[in-house]
């Protein structure tokens, strides 16, 4: 059995819709970003880091493993599947280039855009503006990529499961799809699988349109204070 430690965003979303596509048993474990959860002690005994998501494989080799960071929870569940991760070298890393794609372009830059597009206490023009723009280069990339292949890497695997989630959020991000004809595709298709309609459905309950202002502090103020061991 695998716990999941997890919250509906587009991060978490990742790891349902991996689960979900492996049909592996999991527990999911609700941690409250708003209210702090990711700061207890026993949670960052598993994500150092402080950010969800993160698993618990109690059935791991050699006992109990703990994996924060989605890029790695996403690999270590496709090489305990054999499932949407190729062996190949050449296949493998068309993979991991494009997991490592989003993990270091798509999800940060659509984080940021989110943040100060619907988060922020007073609007930053050009902060919005920046972000928008990447967004939408981003987007632009995907789709040129898609134009001569169903997937990111040719067929589907862990890095379509890990952008999808943050194409998912474009409208809320000012961002429509109409100009991207292959990634509408590529999107929609996603959508379709019964699989990703289950793992969106994780949780769905938990998470609120608007934020307290006490939430948004928790969630945006912390430093290194909030994730140094106490004495």
């Amino acid at each position: 059995m695998i716990d999941l430690y997890y919250w509906p965003t587009p991060n978490g979303w990742k790891i349902s819709i991996m689960l979900e596509e492996c049909g592996l048993p999991y527990t999911m474990i609700p941690v409250n970003i708003g209210a702090g959860d990711q700061f207890k002690p026993d949670f960052l005994k598993i994500s150092p880091n402080n950010r969800m998501p993160a698993i618990v494989d109690h059935e791991a080799v050699g006992g109990p493993l703990s994996i924060f960071e989605s890029g790695a929870i996403l690999t270590y569940l496709a090489e305990k599947t054999g499932r949407f991760l190729p062996t190949e070298t050449r296949a493998r890393f068309d993979v991991l280039q494009w997991l490592f794609w989003q993990v270091g372009g798509l999800g940060p830059m659509a984080g940021q855009l989110g943040h100060f597009k619907n988060y922020a206490a007073d609007p930053i023009p050009y902060a919005i503006q920046r972000y928008e723009n990447e967004y939408n280069r981003l987007l632009g990339v995907m789709d040129h990529r898609l134009a001569d292949r169903e997937f990111l890497a040719g067929d589907y695997s862990i890095a379509d499961m890990a952008s999808w989630p943050w194409v998912r959020s474009h409208e809320r991000l000012g961002q429509a799809l109409d100009e991207f004809k292959h990634l509408k595709r590529w999107f929609d298709g996603i959508a379709a699988r019964e699989p990703v309609q289950k793992a969106i459905e994780v949780g769905k309950d938990l998470r609120r349109s608007a934020m307290t202002d006490e939430e948004k502090k928790i969630l945006f103020g912390q430093t290194a204070a909030s994730v140094t061991p106490k004495a």
